[in-house]
């Protein structure tokens, strides 16, 4: 991680940091320790790093960058969080790569190597950036790494929270006149369903072929999901559900969707739910945004709607993904939903707010809700300021976010206010 040269820190802005630390001497404090006695300097960042004593946690991320794009926003994600790590001096981060690709893939013949899924177990979370190549099909790329990790890791709920962010104008006249009016978050189920994997083909290249691709709703796997998606909304301050489904025409598995959410339902009577048919649900996000807040759906379903979702909030470019177990007997794994984007590869054109937010998402999940506000809030400062790229109308490479991200989030998380935030970004 690369030195920045930073002032020293105004007496108003000491105090502060103190209170941050819980009233512990300056001497501990490692951003004031950079400064005591010294005057200004160029800071040392291994000055943050915490005596064997400290109970301070170490998060240990396996970081898979895969294909396109991937290892470009993960690369900017991943400059990011050290230094959020090292700016709030709470935790630790240590990441270990795997090099899991296509281009692994054309070399070996595999994705994951053998024993990979138990190395995976050893960590705390997994950093994700995407996966596809142009000449691998995109079937055997799907199958053959995400899907690979998110079903035998049980990381079946899925949650994409969508919302606009500050800055960011969305292509909604009413979304843009008053943004809390998309504020969701959309839960997809995400082992099973549509994507179960289950079918086949036969007599392949004969006027008689058949393919069969077969939809799986397990009692256990449905209750699991709605219970969970209960729980989110329930949290959340609208304490509002929306159970989409297709039960008019599928009429096994989405009966059976639609007969758990409503027995489910009756555990959480504090929660107003409502049930939406999937094609109706497309115009109801675009018409009556704000009749919504927690959404959950199928596999199917929620893939597409959460896409449209994205676009609907700015750009997929912005938007994160969680896939969790929520029994955490798995180590979760977090990406951005945009996919590996080979037109993008090598322009600096791939929006890494996605990036940031799954980090942030990585890290509330892991149980810092503290740095996950703080970079939340930090990436809303860089939009707010207009850094964006082409995606979101300004004509910024990846890069020069990146390194504007960097450069302002030590001044903004320990002095807001103190280097001129409220001012719009220039240059381009």
């Amino acid at each position: 991680m690369e030195a920045a040269t930073v002032a020293k820190p105004s007496p108003e802005l000491q105090t502060r940091l103190l209170q941050r630390r819980g009233g512990e001497a300056a001497t501990q404090c490692p951003l004031l320790r950079l400064y005591s006695g010294h005057g200004d300097l160029e800071p040392d960042l291994n000055a943050f790093n915490m005596s064997p004593s400290s109970t301070k946690p170490v998060y240990r991320i396996a970081s898979i960058p895969g294909d396109g794009i991937g290892p470009e926003v993960i690369s900017a994600g991943i400059t990011v969080l050290k230094r959020l790590a090292a700016v709030l001096g709470t935790f630790d981060l240590q990441f270990d790569h795997f090099d899991w690709s296509s281009d692994y893939y054309k070399k070996h013949g595999r994705y994951i190597p053998e024993g990979g899924l138990e190395e995976l177990k050893k960590y705390n979370a997994i950093f994700f950036g995407a996966v596809g190549a142009p000449d691998v099909p995109d079937h055997i790329s799907l199958w053959s790494l995400r899907l690979a990790l998110v079903q035998p890791l049980q990381h079946y709920a899925n949650v994409r929270p969508t919302r606009v962010l500050r800055g960011i104008t969305p292509p909604l006249t009413s979304t843009t006149t008053n943004p809390k009016n998309l504020d969701w978050v959309i839960i997809r189920e995400n082992t099973e369903g549509e994507y179960a994997g289950q079918g086949g083909r036969t007599h392949i290249g004969q006027p008689w072929e058949v393919a069969t691709e077969v939809a799986i709703f397990t009692r256990h796997g449905v209750e699991r999901l709605m219970r969970f998606a209960f729980e989110t909304a329930q949290k959340r301050k609208r304490k509002r559900l929306c159970v989409v489904t297709k039960s008019n025409a599928q009429r096994s598995g989405l009966v059976l969707w639609d007969e758990v959410a409503k027995i489910v339902g009756r555990e959480f009577p504090d929660v107003e739910w409502d049930k939406m048919l999937v094609d109706a649900m497309t115009t109801r996000m675009i018409l009556c945004p704000e009749t919504l807040d927690t959404i959950v759906a199928t596999n199917l379903h929620a893939d597409i709607l959460s896409d449209l979702a994205a676009s609907l909030a700015g750009s997929i470019g912005i938007a994160p993904t969680s896939n969790l177990d929520p029994t955490r007997e798995n180590p979760s794994m977090f990406e951005p939903i945009h996919g590996s984007a080979f037109a993008l590869v090598g322009k600096g054109m791939a929006n890494p707010v996605g990036t940031f937010w799954t980090a942030a998402e990585m890290l509330r999940w892991l149980g810092d809700e503290g740095a996950a506000d703080e970079l939340m809030e930090c990436i809303e400062n860089i939009t707010e300021r207009g850094v964006r790229t082409a995606d979101l109308g300004e004509g910024r490479g990846q890069r020069r976010l990146r390194e504007r991200f960097v450069r302002r989030l030590r001044e903004f998380v320990v002095g807001r206010g103190q280097s001129g935030w409220g001012e719009r970004e220039g240059g381009s």
